[in-house]
């Protein structure tokens, strides 16, 4: 019998573009604007309708984890805002059974003139918690968070990464029913989302239910047990988190070059650099997307350099199907590059007989280090690759091997005796 924590039906959320707030007005605005309809009328700015969801529809289960997942844009932190009530939605309903608590923004909440100590309590009542609730979670989420040293302190003072350790601390240890997480972890340290992630898996088993909203695809295949894919604000796909993550980085990897240029036209500018192009391709195949293993390929990224930043960093993760990092890899992994006011290409080669046949993921990484991103989960290019030679040919129609990876190893095998 199911028993659904959270039920949306028909949810749609549209937004107009163009549209001007009107101002407060005084009394002397208000005859002005009556005596103005003698007077011509300035044209009205363009207005236009956007639905950010239309006609979104799903069940969870109570302590299911379910990832949300979807490009940038698709209308994912729409809907934890309708689910977290910060906004309201255009049409249809939800239904929540129990209390939520979301984790949307670093510092979700926080009133910066209050102590650590202050907001903790704050978020608690907001969330509906007694005060005594709050009292017997605060040890437990002031050690998680630690920023024993600074609870006391302003929270204005303290630096991004307190922030999300205290409002993610917060988040996860109230006793909510329904905990809402939206890509605020890539803020913190390695340390720390290995940290949360083992929290996140504690509150499942605890029976709560988690929505965890995420680019990384192989953090969401750890967490989550089930998926929901939205593409253009409506659902695209619903099930088993592996089977819509490998559908889901099928559908959103691009191979051709006007998919390439489409997804670098939607990045974000900015001041220090600007990315010109991306190419995958293999030497001797004429093919865009579909290689063979025994053969390298090479990832080339063309970009202008408009500011010098000395840790500037470029690189790319490679994703296997279902989601699982396999590696990243930057160009001044073994030395640094010096890179002036320019253009400039980084080229590498990921060597032939590697990877097992299959299909991969090649999404681009650059940023300043340890500062800002200026590429990252923005662009993703798919690649096939296919097996006519290489490495495990003598039992290929009889045995195909597990893993991800068939490297070419050097073996030697000599009598004994």
């Amino acid at each position: 019998m199911k028993n659904p924590v959270i039920r949306v039906e028909g949810l749609g959320k549209r937004y107009w573009l163009g549209q001007n707030t009107a101002p407060y007005e005084t009394l002397r605005d208000s005859i002005a604007r009556l005596g103005s309809v003698f007077c011509r009328q300035p044209a009205q700015a363009a207005r236009g309708e956007f639905w950010a969801l239309r006609d979104v529809g799903f069940e969870i289960e109570r302590g299911d984890t379910v990832a949300l997942v979807g490009r940038n844009g698709a209308g994912k932190s729409t809907l934890l805002k309708i689910l977290s009530r910060i906004t309201a939605p255009t049409s249809g309903r939800v239904e929540l059974h129990g209390r939520v608590g979301s984790l949307l923004e670093v510092g979700t909440g926080f009133h910066p003139e209050l102590t650590g100590r202050e907001n903790i309590f704050l978020n608690g009542a907001i969330l509906g918690m007694r005060r005594r609730e709050i009292a017997r979670s605060f040890d437990q989420i002031v050690a998680f968070s630690g920023v024993e040293a600074f609870v006391d302190t302003p929270v204005k003072r303290y630096s991004s990464g307190m922030h999300t350790r205290l409002a993610f601390a917060v988040a996860a240890h109230l006793e909510t029913e329904i905990l809402l997480v939206d890509e605020v972890l890539a803020v913190g340290d390695a340390e720390f989302q290995k940290k949360c992630l083992g929290k996140m898996q504690d509150v499942a088993h605890e029976g709560r239910t988690v929505i965890f909203v995420s680019h990384n695809m192989s953090a969401c295949a750890q967490l989550c047990r089930s998926a929901v894919a939205l593409q253009n604000g409506q659902v695209w796909l619903t099930g088993n988190v592996h089977e819509v993550i490998k559908k889901y980085l099928i559908e959103v990897s691009a191979s051709s070059p006007t998919a390439v240029h489409a997804q670098l036209a939607l990045l974000r500018p900015d001041p220090a650099l600007r990315v010109l192009d991306i190419r995958v391709f293999q030497l001797g195949n004429d093919n865009r997307a579909n290689f063979f293993t025994h053969l390298p390929f090479e990832i080339e990224m063309t970009y202008e350099v408009k500011v010098v930043e000395r840790n500037l960093r470029v690189g790319f993760d490679l994703i296997a199907n279902d989601g699982a990092l396999l590696f990243r890899a930057f160009d001044d992994d073994m030395q640094r590059h010096e890179r002036r006011l320019g253009v400039f290409t980084s080229r590498c080669q990921v060597p032939g007989n590697l990877l097992m046949p299959g299909d991969y993921v090649v999404s681009p990484s650059i940023g300043i280090d340890p500062d800002r991103w200026i590429v990252h989960k923005d662009v993703s290019i798919g690649v096939q690759l296919m097996q006519i030679d290489g490495v495990n040919m003598t039992y290929m129609d009889t045995y195909r091997r597990p893993g991800y990876l068939m490297p070419e190893l050097a073996w030697n095998v000599v009598p004994r005796g």
